[in-house]
């Protein structure tokens, strides 16, 4: 857990707000309509303090429950993205990799001929090969199989499920003693209503399992609220901001995440102040670069859930492409299958060193170097950092680099 100190001071900020009786101005859409403004990680800027720090003394790990990263870091439960070979190397350099228990590699014992299948599919194919693939059914031996690869590794095994599947793959996950389990949907909910099927009812299953179970995603503040008092360790913020996601075209659904992430920091302080337990906010997707891994720390996220960057390393088993994991629903596909350039590493994607100047590389030195810059200790501090809205921030002087396509220009 985080220091009892930072706990306290949200407590008694959630107790001013209710206080205050704080209210956010809405903008009218039409007569009948109104809605607020929300606003993106390119919208906002962090706002340097008076105080700076060396990087070196600036410290990045997140601890959740009884386990401990050197980085904030989920990988996402992509099947181009997390493995189990990449799910061990990640965790060897300090975060977590979330292996998909729905995926490829628990539908084929070789899944990398599949994958490699899948990299093989011309553009206007792709989708449709998919959703044959992901037919194979789930066969639950591999549930155990994967996960005691991982653990066998010796690093902290984490993998994800949809609720549709959890309450009958959760013998085989226990069977392979995992160690922290991901409850993931587009939109997941506490109260889920279904006049067909019997819903999980997540708190009950949550109390009754001996790990931390993160749930998500969500992207506002009553439903975040929600889902913390389920007894999750965690709560996943973003509802389509991921690169390969279509969600938000097909279904029209989402909130940008800097206003995502600052609403759902608002449900952990109001679940704070009520039972004196701290739920972690995980940003889920639409970060590509340091600098809004940095933001989403200083929106209130406790760590990140990234995709699409990690796609992009040499060790990715995506074959150079990569895609979400409602690309290949069967009637309603939600994603798509995005071709990525190799840029290095994971080591160097994660920490560097870099040898491009967009960002892209070094992630986490970018965020530790945020961080020094602003003069804060630890994540838990960043926190507290200031932002402004600004438009401007991405385009101000930087005219050369847009006409030459380099820097900020990409």
């Amino acid at each position: 857990m985080p220091p009892a100190g930072p706990h306290r001071a949200e407590q008694g900020a959630a107790s001013r707000l209710r206080r205050q009786g704080v209210t956010m101005a809405e903008i009218e859409i039409g007569l009948g309509k109104s809605g607020r403004r929300a606003y993106g990680f390119d919208d906002i800027a962090i706002v340097p303090s008076r105080r700076t720090r060396d990087p070196e003394d600036v410290d990045i790990s997140w601890q959740i429950d009884a386990y401990r990263f050197d980085l904030p870091l989920m990988a996402s439960a992509m099947d181009g993205v997390v493995s189990p070979a990449t799910a061990i190397e990640i965790g060897r350099l300090g975060g977590v990799g979330v292996l998909n228990l729905e995926g490829l590699w628990t539908r084929y014992e070789d899944a990398d001929a599949i994958l490699a299948e899948i990299s093989e599919q011309p553009v206007e194919k792709a989708t449709q090969r998919m959703q044959e693939l992901y037919q194979q059914p789930i066969v639950p031996e591999l549930v155990t199989q994967r996960i005691r690869e991982i653990n066998d590794a010796g690093v902290v095994s984490c993998a994800s499920v949809t609720p549709q599947r959890t309450a009958g793959l959760i013998d085989h996950i226990t069977a392979g003693e995992l160690d922290m389990l991901v409850i993931q949907g587009t939109v997941v909910s506490a109260e889920h209503v279904s006049t067909t099927v019997e819903p999980l009812n997540l708190k009950t299953f949550i109390r009754s399992l001996d790990i931390p179970v993160i749930v998500g995603g969500c992207a506002t503040y009553k439903a975040a609220l929600h889902l913390m008092r389920t007894g999750a360790a965690g709560v996943l913020v973003g509802v389509g901001p991921g690169h390969a996601c279509t969600t938000r075209g097909v279904l029209g659904l989402g909130v940008p995440q800097a206003t995502a992430i600052a609403d759902v920091r608002a449900a952990r302080m109001r679940h704070l102040d009520e039972t004196g337990v701290y739920c972690h906010v995980i940003a889920d997707g639409g970060m590509a670069t340091g600098g809004d891994i940095s933001k989403a720390i200083v929106c209130g996220a406790d760590a990140v859930m990234i995709g699409s960057p990690l796609a992009a390393a040499a060790e990715a088993p995506g074959h150079g492409f990569h895609w979400g994991m409602a690309t290949f629903h069967p009637t309603l596909p939600r994603g798509a299958r995005v071709e990525t350039t190799t840029r290095g590493t994971l080591e160097e994607i994660l920490l560097g060193p870099a040898n491009e100047n967009d960002g892209k590389l070094n992630l986490f030195g970018g965020l530790r170097t945020s961080m020094a810059t602003c003069g804060y200790v630890d994540v838990k501090e960043f926190q507290k950092a200031e932002v402004m809205v600004a438009p401007a921030l991405q385009t101000e002087g930087k005219s050369l680099q847009k006409s030459q396509g380099v820097g900020m220009g990409h």
